[in-house]
């Protein structure tokens, strides 16, 4: 089947475009061209949605319905004018249910009920009674991963750096902090129950209460929908690292460990995959066809997808640019013929 990858870089937008064998692939682009592209999905009524942002104009929503025409939406995700917070990017986009949902930096999210033509405050996050303590990571104080229950149009989790995961069970109208069993690294004397760093989610899609959770200080599991937290770091290499991506038809899970809070890149310079077949009991490295010597970009916490085809598709960009195949569920790997900028984002699509 055809895979169609929205890579977003500080620079501009990319489209990928590969054959029913996943092995011819078109580059085109870039999209936005000098503009920083933030985030890109496809909803589940075929429309494309996506991210920018600049300095000197802010962040932009723009939707698409072939990945060539483009239009800006007017009315996107904005603080009130005047207040003391500044939305400067938005994160991630996630659909379901007829709703699309915006996380951003400064911290909030965002929720539209028309295709993603006009944005709503989602106040019950926005304005929660710890938002006091909420202090921002090394990437800023940013929503940056959301999950949708398939099955429950109410459930919503939200991760925020450097406060933790929030789920709310009523649409979003309370949020309660999810985070027993992961270790506070801000603490806050006034909110006993934030100061995590997570981040990057992924979830079960058979079963909403298994949650994987990739943290500043280590890889974890939930199996009650986020209530409680487990350590699952049998055969990483490090406990730090960016993304995590679940491959819906078989379950297996990918992460990219790097070296360290203090230095962010492959450890001893060779870039890495690994994947668990067994929910993150344990862990394997898939590094064949992969930089193996003075590799030193990292992988930032939007830049790993996978295709959910069979075998799955996995896809990952750097912060120096290049982009990573593999065709056979991670076994193997190859270099796209390219340089982009830094990698923000990749988004993958099967099918027409």
């Amino acid at each position: 089947m055809p895979v169609t990858a929205v890579v977003c870089t500080i620079k501009g937008a990319f489209v990928l475009r590969g054959g029913d064998a996943r092995d011819d692939w078109r580059i085109d682009g870039p999209l936005f061209k000098g503009w920083k592209a933030t985030s890109a999905l496809r909803g589940p009524d075929g429309r494309w949605i996506l991210a920018t942002a600049s300095d000197v104009y802010g962040p932009a929503v723009h939707v698409s319905d072939d990945l060539e025409n483009w239009r800006q939406i007017e009315n996107g995700p904005a603080w009130p004018p005047g207040g003391e917070r500044k939305l400067t990017q938005i994160w991630t986009f996630a659909a379901g249910h007829g709703r699309i949902w915006a996380g951003v930096d400064e911290a909030g999210l965002f929720v539209s009920d028309d295709r993603g033509e006009s944005w709503q405050p989602v106040e019950g996050l926005n304005e929660h009674e710890t938002r006091g303590g909420w202090f921002p990571g090394a990437g800023g104080l940013c929503a940056h991963s959301l999950l949708l229950d398939p099955n429950d149009r109410e459930r919503i989790w939200c991760g925020i750096s450097a406060v933790g995961v929030f789920r709310s069970d009523d649409g979003g109208a309370t949020w309660h902090p999810k985070n027993d069993g992961v270790p506070i690294v801000i603490e806050d004397k006034q909110h006993k129950n934030i100061g995590c760093c997570v981040h990057g989610l992924s979830q079960d899609p058979n079963d909403a209460n298994t949650i994987w959770r990739r943290e500043h200080v280590g890889m974890f599991r939930s199996r009650d929908g986020g209530d409680h937290w487990e350590r699952i770091e049998n055969g990483l290499p490090s406990r730090f690292g960016f993304p995590v991506a679940l491959d819906r038809s078989t379950g297996d899970l990918y992460v990219i460990p790097l070296e360290s809070d203090e230095y962010r890149m492959p450890i001893d310079g060779k870039l890495t995959v690994y994947k668990s077949s067994d929910g993150g009991e344990s862990w394997q490295s898939k590094s064949a066809g992969l930089p193996s010597r003075h590799a030193y970009m990292g992988v930032l916490r939007g830049a790993l997808d996978v295709d959910h085809e069979t075998p799955c598709g996995v896809y990952f960009g750097t912060t120096a640019g290049t982009l990573h195949v593999s065709n056979d569920a991670g076994e193997s790997w190859r270099q796209l013929d390219c340089t982009l900028p830094r990698v923000l984002w990749v988004s993958v699509h099967a099918g027409d």
